[in-house]
């Protein structure tokens, strides 16, 4: 790519960020960043510097080190909003949600589909292929649901198998998670040294024999209280994109699910959320994906053609952009009824791509210690049962999920659920299993005639 197309695709990045996200998620939360010009020897020693610290599963994308453009972001492992505590020692928690709703379109053509959520479903599939060892307990619906209970398990899991879904830093130096994709052993007990001081201070000393597990449910504790927190309004808050109540408020797979079912239990509780926290906002821009990737696919086909005839007209439906308040406004419209028309085909091809975007978005919570003369209602503050903090809440990797996606978006969703089908839920149904192996068994012999 050309200097001046680099700047363009810069410049669309922030412009998202700047009109679009920030309308869904609220000014707080989004840090849109803003361009800057780099010299190019600096961008070349950047580039040496960084290569050895890069996880392998990266190093097949290569840094831009010749237009000299760059955007310039926060560095979220700070709190963002008061300066007061800058000195002080800073805790944060990244966790990539992923998507918080079962499919609800009547598009969909596997009953699974409407049962077992994606990211669990997804989950036997990468441990298939080497991309995990062993699959997660984590199911974003228990962390959407606004239950605590459900909440808290949703994260403990999250803390056993971390995967890409969480990691932690302390003073901006990574202390736990997966950093390699084939290395996620947990090591609680190393987390637990670290976290002492910032949940059990004494006179800023540590004391007392405050064993791991009491640690963890500490920390598990003021991630929920921040999630569930609101600290910024917009009007994207009040858009009701489709009611929860919908589509299933839990998943069959979760391990939260199958305990209760065990325990003689068939009903999970669903507190719903506050809708002012940032997880109902991400919920709500996740669930503009309101036909699933099986209903989207024929309307993208649709664009397709009509593109295919009239190339020119890119540009007029801003599929690469400008992305402006125009842009933004036209992803208001919540009708599924098809008309028939590109235009139709073209919103709900955009409101999928902001609802991808929302899907693999990361929430960053940074934590400082707030001493008590300190805390006022401005600032907003969780406490533990020794300590207290002040936090900030911010989400992060917002870049628009590309239109050339979808049609592999479409072929992973069959491979998904195929996988999952045949190998996992198969195995639960005695019928299924016996009629799979018989398939797999049979020998087909061409006699000649």
């Amino acid at each position: 790519q050309t200097s001046e197309e680099i700047l363009h695709h810069l410049q669309n990045i922030v412009d998202f960020g700047r009109h679009v996200m920030k309308q869904f998620f609220g000014e707080n939360y989004v840090h849109h960043g803003e361009i800057i010009q780099l010299p190019l020897d600096f961008v070349r020693q950047l580039c040496l510097k960084i290569q050895p610290e890069r996880p392998e599963s990266r190093c097949d994308k290569d840094m831009d080190t010749l237009s000299g453009y760059a955007v310039c972001l926060p560095n979220l492992t700070r709190l963002q909003t008061y300066r007061f505590v800058e000195h002080r020692p800073i805790l944060c928690i990244e966790i990539k949600p992923k998507c918080g709703f079962i499919p609800f379109s009547s598009h969909v053509s596997q009953e699974i589909k409407h049962k077992v959520c994606r990211y669990c479903m997804h989950q036997h599939l990468k441990v298939a292929n080497g991309k995990w060892k062993r699959a997660s307990k984590y199911c974003p619906l228990d962390l959407f649901s606004g239950n605590k209970q459900r909440m808290h398990f949703a994260l403990k899991s999250l803390l056993q198998e971390a995967q890409n879904n969480l990691k932690i830093f302390k003073n901006g130096e990574l202390i736990y998670g997966c950093k390699e994709d084939q290395d996620c052993v947990s090591d609680w007990n190393e987390l637990a040294r670290h976290l002492k001081p910032f949940f059990f201070p004494s006179n800023g000393l540590v004391s007392g024999p405050h064993c791991t597990r009491t640690i963890v449910k500490e920390l598990i504790h003021v991630i929920t209280m921040t999630l569930l927190s609101s600290t910024d309004a917009c009007r994207a808050g009040d858009m009701k994109t489709v009611p929860v109540s919908q589509g299933r408020s839990y998943c069959e797979a979760s391990a939260f699910n199958k305990e209760l079912v065990r325990n003689g239990k068939h009903k999970l509780e669903s507190s719903g959320l506050p809708r002012g926290c940032l997880l109902y906002k991400t919920l709500q821009a996740q669930m503009l994906d309101m036909l699933d990737i099986e209903g989207l696919y024929p309307l993208y086909s649709r664009v397709e053609q009509y593109l295919e005839e009239f190339p020119e007209e890119r540009s007029t439906l801003q599929i690469d952009g400008p992305y402006n308040e125009a842009f933004y406004e036209k992803l208001l419209d919540l009708s599924t009824e098809d008309d028939g028309t590109v235009a139709f085909a073209l919103t709900k091809v955009q409101q999928y791509r902001i609802a991808m975007t929302a899907k693999d978005c990361s929430i960053m919570i940074a934590l400082s210690p707030c001493l008590q003369d300190e805390c006022s209602e401005q600032r907003p503050v969780v406490l533990t049962s020794k300590s207290r903090f002040t936090f900030s809440v911010s989400v992060l990797d917002l870049d628009l999920k590309p239109y050339e996606s979808i049609p592999h978006q479409y072929k992973l969703d069959g491979k998904i659920v195929n996988y999952y089908l045949k190998n996992v839920q198969a195995k639960d149904d005695p019928v299924m299993s016996n009629l799979f192996k018989e398939n797999e068994d049979c020998t087909l012999v061409l006699h000649t005639v």
